[in-house]
């Protein structure tokens, strides 16, 4: 890939995090020693969605076994699953008062089961302590095994979300591990069990507009009829440069276009990331 662009355009402009419910949740994050993508993953929207009194919570840790070149996430070499977790997970939702909640992890190669056990753990958990919190999930693949995705899936989240993340084309250099058609398998698993199934892509890596429409038309091909799309942003210099930023009414004209082609929702803003307005997504 050619070398990237550095100046950011005027409409990627982040604000800043501030009031009440920024700290509460950043206080109840800290006090129950979770994590959360939102500062893992430096998510732009972090201030906004943190204010609100909303977060995506990490699970299994902040350490991943994949070393994805989009990812700010850290590689190496995990700790145990946290017994706790589920617990502290689902008491921090109850103290936030969310009506919504949203949940993901880094992947977990090292575990025999990829951390699903873990996953169906902390669903079932919320659930009990929070009966009535709808709840999205952003899973990895688990290397595409169908009982392990079925794991998740039998704890009956609302939603359930696995992102393609790029373009078929990029993808080997894009994803450390994953495949781009086992993605697209785990999401046909989704659909066919009856709970929603979501995914999200990036712009600015490089990918062409008929690579975009085709991936449009490969997830509403496997029953995905949930899309996020966003700017992809360089967090470190470890991690791929942006080749494009691109405007948001190219955003806008995708968006459409999604819509027009067959799914329910679609999401497609600069700044969007998975869990965007992920509350509108249940249906």
């Amino acid at each position: 890939m050619k070398e990237g662009i550095e100046r950011k355009p005027s409409w990627l402009k982040i604000k800043l995090p501030k009031g009440t419910n920024f700290k509460q949740v950043k206080k109840i994050v800290h006090d129950h020693n979770l994590h959360t993508i939102c500062t893992s993953g430096k998510c732009p929207n972090m201030g906004e969605c943190w204010a609100a009194g909303t977060a995506t919570l990490m699970i299994l840790g902040d350490i991943c076994t994949r070393s994805c070149k989009f990812c700010a996430t850290q590689t190496g070499k995990p700790l145990p699953p946290d017994e706790q977790e589920p617990a502290n997970v689902a008491e921090s939702i109850k103290l936030m008062g969310l009506k919504h909640a949203v949940l993901t992890s880094v992947d977990r190669d090292d575990l025999s089961d990829k951390g699903a056990g873990h996953w169906a753990k902390t669903i079932d958990e919320i659930k009990r302590v929070n009966p009535t919190v709808t709840m999205e999930v952003l899973i990895p693949d688990f290397d595409g095994e169908p009982a392990l995705v079925q794991k998740v899936i039998d704890a009956k989240p609302d939603i359930i979300s696995h992102n393609l993340e790029t373009v078929r084309r990029l993808t080997p250099q894009v994803r450390s591990r994953a495949k781009y058609e086992v993605s697209l398998n785990v999401l046909s698993i989704i659909a066919q069990s009856g709970i929603t199934p979501k995914s999200g892509i990036m712009l600015g890596l490089g990918e062409t507009r008929e690579e975009i429409l085709e991936t449009m038309d490969d997830l509403l091909g496997v029953g995905c009829k949930v899309l996020t799309i966003g700017q992809y942003l360089q967090s470190t210099k470890m991690n791929l440069p942006v080749q494009e930023y691109v405007h948001p009414d190219v955003f806008e004209e995708y968006r459409k276009i999604g819509i027009e082609k067959g799914f329910k929702f679609v999401e497609s803003a600069p700044l969007v990331r998975s869990s965007y307005h992920a509350e509108k997504h249940v249906e």
